[in-house]
């Protein structure tokens, strides 16, 4: 088979649409914070501490853009903000526990050696 075949091209530019909307330090450890279920702002700080706050809300902007997370306003006093994974970004729980068993193994064989 050849790189340029329309299946590999196909194969390829999905693999980067997936790789742009988790690429970075902090959005994976985002989704997966909201795999435990609807958090506020502070609560998701909690879970990644070494986050700055502005850093936290331009990736929550970002997988709310990608429409991997919802962000619901509650007319509270103080306003409550809540952010919970869509549909579309629970779909990525499989991958995350793939990547997190790669992530073992890579431990293992590599970083175990040096």
């Amino acid at each position: 088979m050849k790189s340029t075949e329309p299946a590999c091209q196909y194969e390829l530019k999905a693999a980067r649409d997936a790789m742009e909307v988790i690429q970075g330090k902090w959005r994976v450890p985002i989704v997966i914070s909201l795999t435990y279920g609807k958090k506020r702002f502070g609560e998701i700080h909690r879970d990644i501490p070494d986050i700055s706050p502005k850093m936290l809300s331009q990736e929550l902007k970002a997988l709310e853009e990608n429409k991997l997370i919802t962000r619901t306003l509650y007319d509270s006093m103080p306003v409550t903000v809540e952010y919970a994974l869509t549909p579309l970004g629970m779909s990525l729980r499989e991958l995350l526990n793939e990547l997190r068993n790669w992530g073992k193994y890579f431990r293992n064989e590599i970083i175990g050696q040096l």
